[in-house]
């Protein structure tokens, strides 16, 4: 493979496996939130209206950026009725292939993230509730994290290549 592929899926998979394990430790916020809010709610009586929806968005953040991490690892749902029984380098071939849907589909996922995230920054749009909380944010995150996975299926892909030829990347 050439010094630019090899050097492209170096840097992608560092860079999902940092932001992989950034988002591994927004569960540790999503738990305190959730804590917070059962303590204050149910020994104190006095329930916060964001405590909920923060879970939610850290939970949001949390698949969106952590997918791409998830990928790198192969660590994400396949099902696989015949796959475990071909061969590595078939199995490489078949991703191959497949990877060509994945990147149609995330392309246009990530369109229409750009889209909803420049109405919700147009518009300052906001969660309809108690806490009114602005969308920007998590839209912001929606963009990057499906960025971050359009270029680690990429890496993917270019790994794939190299199984199926008989040769290991990085």
């Amino acid at each position: 493979m050439p010094d630019f592929v090899v050097a492209y899926v170096k840097y992608v998979d560092w860079v999902c496996t940092k932001f992989g394990r950034l988002a591994m430790y927004g569960i540790f916020v999503m738990i305190g939130t959730l804590l917070l809010s059962s303590v204050t709610r149910n020994i104190i009586n006095l329930p916060l209206s964001w405590c909920v929806e923060m879970a939610q968005f850290t939970m949001t953040a949390y698949y969106l950026v952590g997918g791409a991490y998830s990928m790198q690892l192969n660590d994400h749902v396949r099902m696989d009725l015949l796959y475990d029984r071909y061969s590595e380098k078939t199995k490489a071939r078949i991703d191959s292939f497949t990877v060509i849907f994945l990147l149609v589909y995330l392309v246009c996922l990530l369109i229409g993230s750009i889209s909803s995230t420049l109405y919700a920054i147009e518009y300052d749009q906001r969660k309809f509730s108690q806490w009114n909380p602005s969308m920007i944010p998590i839209k912001l995150i929606m963009v990057f994290g499906i960025v971050l996975m359009l270029l680690q299926t990429v890496s993917t892909f270019f790994k794939d290549l190299a199984k199926a030829r008989g040769i290991t990347l990085p």
